[in-house]
Order: C-alpha cells, then sequence, then structure tokens
C-alpha cells in the first residue's frame, strides 16, 4: 500500500515538475515576444501616448474687387475665411463610451444615442461629429475634458456678395479645395502650407516640451481688376434684359483697353457659391460662359474681317461695289440678312448694312490663306491666357480643309466658334491701335507679409496697322451713327459698335429654326467707347430672345445702357460731342 502511495506521489510530483517546467517555457517566449519581437510596437505604443501631434491650418488668401472709381486703394473682399471649430472623437481612446456620449450631447446639443452609435467602436478616425462650432461652444467642449475629443480650428469660405460675380470667383469644397473660377485657378496660391506643432505630454495630456514647431504659412491675397460696382449693375441690368427680351441667358464682358484689365464679367443664370451644394445636380452653372461657351458670333466678326481686307490694301472705308441680295458659293445659297439688294455700297455702308453678301465679296479678294493667318493672329485659336479656370480656344476647320464656302461663311462670323473673352480682346486690339494687348483678372498680390505686387499689361503682336484701326474705329462710329447699332449710342460720346444676330448651330448640322423666327439666334453686340479715345471694349450678348428678331432692338439697348453708366460713372469722362 506504501509502495502504491509512494508511486502516485512520485507521478505528481513528475507531472507538476512538466507543468513548472511548460510554464517557465511559456513565461520566457512571452517576455522574449514582448520584449524582443514586439519591442518596437510597444516602444511606439508608449511613445505615442507620451507625444502628441497638431496640425495647424493655414489661412486661405482674400479675394478683392476695387470699390471706388475715384480712389483705387479702395477694395472690397469678395472671398475670405471665417474662422470655426469642428469636434472630433477617437474612439479607442473613450473608456466610457455612454458616459462620453451622454456628456457630447449635452455640449453639442445632438442626440445622445446618435452620437454613441457612432463612438461606440475602437476605430481611431471618424468624421467630425459636428462642424462650425462657434468659439464660445468649442471652449465649452474643451472645457467639458473628455479623453478622446478634440476641437480643431476650421476656415470656412465665405462670399459676402452671394451671387454676384460668383463664375468669376468659383468656390471652396468642405475638403478646403478652390473649384472653378479664380479659387480654382489660383488654389495652390491661394491655399498657402499648413503648419505641424509636434511635442511631449505627461499621462494627463498636459505639454511638457516641444519637439518641432513648423508654423503655417497663410495663402496670397488677390486685388482683382473688376470693379465691384460696375460688376453689380452689369448683372441687374442683365438680369433685367433678360426677363424683358424673354431670353435664355446672357453674358457681359468689359475690358479697359488700356490696362487690359477685365472691368466687369457677367453671366446669367449663377448661383451662390456659399451655397454651392445646392448646384450639385447643375454643375455647368460654375462653368464662367464668359471664357468657356463657344459660339459662332455672326455679323459682330464683320469688322474684324474688314480690318484684314484695309491692312492689306484691297479696300479702303469709302471703296464701292454693288452687291445683289444673294451669291451662290459651292451650291450654296447666301443671302443678306434682310433678303434684299443694297445695291452700290462703299465699305463702310457694308458694315451699316450688315451686309453677308459684301462679306463674301471681300472674302474672295482677301483669301483663305490671309483669312485664316489673321484670325490666327486675333488669337482665336488660342486661350487668352486669363487666370480662371475652365477657358476654352476658338475653334475653326484647319485650312487644308477649308472650300470657298468655309471662306464666305466665316467672313459674315459664321462657321467659326469663340468665346466671348475672345471677341472683347480682338475688339480691344483695334481700340489699341492694331495692337493685341491680353485680358488680365489680377490687379495686385499681396503675400502673408503684406510685401504688394502688381500685375501689369502685358501685349502681344501688331495684328493691324495703327493707321487701319483708326480706320476700322471709324466705321463702327458711322455703325452706331447710321447703322443697325443706334440704340447702342450715348448721347455726348463716339460709340463705336455693331450688332449680331448670329444662327445657332444644331447638333448633326444645321441651324436651329422656327416659323417665326424669334427664339433661335444669339443676339451680340462688340464695341469701343469713345471712339476719339478708347477706354474699354464691350461685347453683350443674349441667346435665344424670343421678342425681338435682332439684336439692334434687345443687345444695343443693353449695350448703350451699360455704356452710358461706364462713361459717366465709371471713367467720369467729359462728352465730346
Amino acid at each position: 500500500m506504501q509502495g502504491a502511495n509512494l508511486n502516485n506521489i512520485k507521478i505528481r510530483l513528475k507531472f507538476l515538475g512538466l507543468f513548472v517546467i511548460a510554464l517557465g517555457l511559456l513565461v520566457s517566449w512571452r517576455m522574449f515576444d514582448l520584449m524582443v519581437l514586439k519591442n518596437q510596437h510597444y516602444l511606439a505604443l508608449a511613445k505615442s501616448q507620451q507625444q502628441f501631434e497638431k496640425t495647424e491650418i493655414a489661412q486661405r488668401g482674400e479675394i478683392y474687387f476695387h470699390d471706388s472709381t475715384a480712389d483705387s486703394s479702395q477694395v472690397y473682399p469678395m472671398a475670405f475665411d471665417v474662422k470655426s471649430f469642428a469636434v472630433w472623437v477617437v474612439p479607442n481612446h473613450i473608456q466610457d463610451k455612454e458616459q462620453g456620449a451622454e456628456k457630447l450631447a449635452l455640449l453639442l446639443g445632438m442626440d445622445r444615442k446618435e452620437i454613441f452609435d457612432k463612438i461606440n467602436n475602437d476605430k481611431l478616425y471618424i468624421p467630425p461629429l459636428k462642424r462650425g462650432l462657434s468659439l464660445d461652444d468649442a471652449k465649452k467642449v474643451e472645457d467639458g475634458k473628455i479623453n478622446g475629443v478634440f476641437v480643431v480650428p476650421e476656415y470656412d469660405r465665405y462670399y459676402p456678395e452671394s451671387t454676384i460675380a460668383s463664375q468669376i470667383l468659383g468656390f471652396v469644397n468642405r475638403e478646403g479645395k478652390g473649384n472653378y473660377g479664380f479659387e480654382g485657378h489660383y488654389n495652390n496660391e491661394l491655399s498657402g502650407s499648413e503648419g505641424k506643432i509636434r511635442g511631449e505630454q505627461d499621462t494627463l495630456g498636459r505639454v511638457i516640451n516641444l519637439i518641432e514647431e513648423d508654423h503655417p504659412t497663410n495663402g496670397n491675397s488677390y486685388v482683382l481688376t473688376v470693379s465691384r460696382p460696375v460688376q453689380y449693375f452689369v448683372e441687374k441690368k442683365l438680369k433685367e434684359a433678360i426677363d424683358k427680351y424673354q431670353a435664355e441667358s446672357g453674358t457681359v464682358v468689359i475690358m479697359d483697353v488700356q490696362t487690359g484689365g477685365i472691368v466687369a464679367m457677367a453671366s446669367y443664370p449663377t448661383y451662390d457659391p456659399n451655397n454651392y451644394s445646392d448646384f450639385a445636380n447643375n454643375q455647368a452653372i460654375f462653368i464662367n460662359p464668359s471664357i468657356a461657351n463657344l459660339y459662332e458670333p455672326g455679323s459682330i466678326f464683320k469688322p474684324i474681317v474688314m480690318s484684314m481686307g484695309l491692312d492689306l490694301g484691297l479696300v479702303q472705308p469709302d471703296t464701292k461695289g454693288v452687291f445683289d441680295s444673294f451669291v451662290m458659293v459651292d451650291g450654296y445659297k447666301i443671302e443678306t440678312a434682310e433678303r434684299k439688294a443694297f445695291g452700290e455700297e462703299t465699305m463702310t455702308q457694308v458694315l451699316e448694312n450688315s451686309d453677308n453678301v459684301a462679306m463674301v465679296w471681300l472674302s474672295e479678294k482677301i483669301g483663305k490663306e490671309n483669312l485664316y493667318k489673321y484670325i490666327k493672329a486675333y488669337n482665336f485659336f488660342d486661350k487668352t491666357g486669363i487666370d480662371l479656370d475652365t477657358e476654352t480656344a476658338g475653334y475653326a476647320p484647319p485650312l487644308k480643309l477649308w472650300k470657298d464656302i468655309n471662306r464666305s461663311t466665316i467672313s459674315f462670323g459664321q462657321g467659326i466658334s469663340v468665346s466671348p473673352i475672345e471677341i472683347v480682346a480682338a475688339y480691344a486690339a483695334i481700340a489699341n491701335n492694331g495692337k493685341y494687348i491680353y485680358p488680365r483678372i489680377v490687379d495686385k498680390i499681396i503675400t502673408p507679409d503684406g510685401t504688394e505686387k502688381v500685375k501689369n499689361k502685358e501685349e502681344g503682336q501688331q495684328i493691324v496697322s495703327p493707321e487701319t484701326a483708326q480706320k476700322v474705329r471709324e466705321m463702327l462710329y458711322s455703325v452706331v451713327a447710321n447703322g443697325h447699332s443706334k440704340k447702342a449710342a450715348v448721347p455726348g460720346f463716339k460709340m463705336g459698335a455693331k450688332t449680331g444676330t448670329a444662327q445657332i448651330p444644331k447638333e448633326g448640322g444645321g441651324y436651329e429654326e422656327a416659323e417665326n423666327g424669334l427664339g433661335i439666334y444669339v443676339h451680340s453686340v462688340a464695341g469701343i467707347a469713345p471712339i476719339d479715345a478708347p477706354r474699354y471694349a464691350m461685347l453683350v450678348k443674349l441667346t435665344k430672345p424670343k421678342s425681338a428678331l435682332y439684336a439692334e432692338s434687345t443687345a444695343a439697348p443693353l449695350f448703350g445702357e451699360i455704356s452710358s453708366f461706364l462713361l459717366n460713372y465709371y471713367y467720369r469722362m467729359t462728352p465730346s460731342q
């Protein structure tokens, strides 16, 4: 019996010994795992609890318009940042989720269950619980001292003038990126660069040492060439005209021919960049029609072609010709707009009467090669380079594909597509004695340290001679005095302008049609004023007006009304006649 008990004791001792050995091996392995294999992991974990890192957001630069005709230093902020705060949560750092949700609900005025459902996990990141907090509300959250809850400053973009100049400005999205317009084009320069602070903290989260401090660099601010009073007036009158003439849309571009600066650039319909997300289903409204929407300009292109004939010495303003009501080209019948023959005309009268048939005759004298060369020189095939997003270059078929019908229709502004800004720049070249002047919208750059850099006028090539440009200006004056542009006149000033009633191409070929001829054209007026001392070039464009057939009854009165405001209020010029 004793022997059996002794054997049992020996067996138990063996099992106990084996268990102790196994336990020792297990402890040793665990220590090896922790101290060697996972050493870096736990060092990093300890370091993360002892160190903190915080990103500091840079402030986006401001965008200003000029706000006084008498004092160029007076500017008005059209886009700037408003500081607010967001509440961020790291669920992994919140031990008591129920209590955390309860406190946050009271502080944020949110539903407790909604918060709990979001933080009831061990994630290291979830989207901000709430944005747009005021400084007072943000301080209340900070004073709550909830572990794992952080208050982070943010900047929201604000546009104080709502819809005014929205397609010039563009907008800034939720991620802080500029979209469209000036915000999109200069996003990097406006954004600046964020800063970073890295330091050590104690077990209570208090900062005990700064290891690295990289301050944010705020973005550049910009003063644009646009006049806020003129922009406001133009947008108001454009909307009134669209309603009055039952047009679908409209655009007005005004360019100072002495500086190249855009004084106003307006389109309708428009949108509010403060609430850009409301227009998510109509993103085409964000695109600026003044620089992006190509169209066939119609008769406002005739003075450009006339300048070519004059510059080549092929005709003079008083050169005469006899022209029928129609002409056949490559089997196509081209008629005058009024379906009548004007008989004997000077070249000035050709513009006054807007005679398509006479323009075909002139284009034949100019020739395809010269016509194409001058169109290219006027920069219609290239972007103007204006500092705005989504600009599109004009288009015509390559010269090698041109037939006589291409040359003929282009002579009166059909069969070529251009943007409004390209037309304005072409007229500005005529006003600038034949030399191209690049449109610009930046007047001044202001760096974060307050340094200012002025952007100057930039001229391109000499397209036509000064003598040719002078002749075209006088011809345009005659068009207002004696032709279809009478309603573009301003008492006391020599105005030069040309109307255009252009057909709208259909997809698949041909042009839009209607039995009464209404609502199927683009009505435009392009001009220069004053002719004897040019200050600006302007385009007024109305798409598909339904109340009148020709631009002389729709776009021309609007051109005259805006011009009166420009000459008498903005430029404050003394009448010359």
